[in-house]
C-alpha cells in the first residue's frame, strides 16, 4: 500500500519479555524457509489459508496451531481491532538480508504490513526509499511497500518480527498516521492472563470474475504511475500507448460484465479478453515503468490485475 511517507511508527508498545518467551517456545517444526528461497529468511505461519502450512493470499484466513499456543501474541493482534490477512513471524538470520524490491502484487494494493519487532539488535536496519530506521523490540511500525525497500541484519544473532497484513479500519489509520503524542503517553499493552481475544480474519474474497469497478480502480491507479523507462519522446509516447491499451481493456471488460455478470457464466470469454490484453502488453517489455519504484509496467499489470481477473484461472490464463 502506498503511504504519504516511507515509515510510520504507531504510538503503542508491547511486553517484549512476554513476546520473546512465546516465540522461544515454538518448536523447530514451526519454522519454514522463505517461499521465494531467499537465503537466511524463514517464517512461522500464524494466520494462513484454512490455518494450514501455506503462504497463499487467497482463501479463508484462520489462526494456525502455532498461534494457538501464543496467547499474548493473540492479544497483541486482537488489540488492533482490525481484520487480519496472512500473518507470520519472520526470521532473518545473522548477517542475512532481504534484497531490495517493491511489492507489486494484487494483495498489496490495499493492504499494509504491520511490523512488531520481537528479537532485534541495533545493527538491524530497515531501508525504504532512501530512508533507514531501526525498529526496536516491542514497537509497532508500518511502511510504504510500494516504494523500493530492503532489510539488513548486521548483527551476530537472528532477528524476529511479527509481520501481519491488514487493510485497516478508519480508526486504525487515524491511530497509525494521525498526530503522535509524546512517547511517555503511549499505551503499553500488558499481558492479560484472562484475555481470550476473538481474532478477526479475512474471508475468501475471490469472485468468479473480477467486477469492472475493481478493474477500473486498479488500472486507474496503475496508469497514474506510468512513465517511460528513459527520458525520451519515444519512451513517453510508449507510456501513453500503454495507458491507452489499459483504458480500452477496461471498457471491454465492463461490456463483458454487463453482458454476463460476474458469477462465472461465459468464463471463456473473460479468459480470452485477459489473454488478449496480455499478448498486447508484451511488446512493451521494460520500456514502460512505474514512476515510484521503477518496476516494469507489464509485470505490474500481470501481478496486480491479469492473474486475478478470473478465479482459479490456472493454466487457462497463463497459456
Amino acid at each position: 500500500m502506498r503511504l504519504s511517507r516511507p515509515f510510520f511508527q504507531l504510538p503503542v508498545l508491547f511486553d517484549v519479555a512476554r513476546l520473546q518467551t512465546e516465540v522461544a517456545a515454538l518448536p523447530a517444526a514451526a519454522w519454514v524457509p522463505h517461499p521465494d528461497g531467499v537465503p537466511g529468511n524463514s517464517a512461522a505461519r500464524l494466520i494462513s489459508v484454512d490455518g494450514g502450512e501455506t503462504d497463499s493470499h487467497a482463501g479463508q484466513m484462520v489462526p494456525t496451531r502455532w498461534l494457538a499456543e501464543m496467547p499474548y501474541l493473540q492479544q497483541v493482534l486482537g488489540g488492533f481491532g482490525v481484520v487480519w490477512s496472512r500473518s507470520r513471524l519472520m526470521r532473518l538470520a545473522a548477517g542475512a538480508r532481504v534484497p531490495e524490491h517493491a511489492d507489486i502484487n494484487y494483495h498489496w494494493h490495499s493492504r499494509v504490513r504491520v511490523h512488531i519487532p520481537i528479537v532485534t539488535w541495533p545493527e538491524v536496519r530497515f531501508h525504504c526509499d532512501g530512508q533507514s530506521v531501526h525498529m526496536a523490540a516491542g514497537e509497532a511500525w508500518i511502511f510504504d511497500n510500494w516504494r523500493r525497500h530492503h532489510v539488513e541484519n548486521g548483527a551476530s544473532a537472528d532477528r524476529i518480527h511479527l509481520v501481519a497484513d491488514t487493510t485497516g479500519t478508519a480508526a486504525f489509520w487515524q491511530f497509525a498516521c494521525g498526530p503522535v503524542p509524546p512517547r511517555a503517553q503511549w499505551r503499553t499493552l500488558a499481558w492479560n492472563p484472562a484475555g481470550r481475544p476473538q481474532l478477526l480474519c479475512e474471508g475468501d474474497q475471490r469472485a468468479p470474475i473480477m467486477p469492472a469497478a475493481e478493474v477500473q480502480f486498479l488500472l486507474d491507479d496503475l496508469r497514474a504511475e506510468l512513465a517511460g523507462a528513459t527520458d525520451t519522446a519515444d519512451a513517453t509516447a510508449r507510456a501513453t500507448q500503454f495507458g491507452t491499451l489499459l483504458e480500452s481493456f477496461v471498457r471491454d471488460w465492463r461490456q463483458l460484465c454487463a453482458l454476463h455478470g460476474v458469477s462465472g457464466r461465459s468464463r471463456p470469454e473473460f479468459v480470452r479478453l485477459a489473454s488478449a490484453v496480455r499478448a498486447a502488453a508484451q511488446p512493451f517489455g521494460n520500456s514502460v515503468i512505474m514512476r515510484t519504484n521503477g518496476a516494469s509496467a507489464v509485470l505490474v499489470l500481470e501481478k496486480r490485475v491479469l492473474q486475478h481477473l478470473v478465479a482459479d484461472d490456472g493454466a487457462a490464463l497463463r497459456s
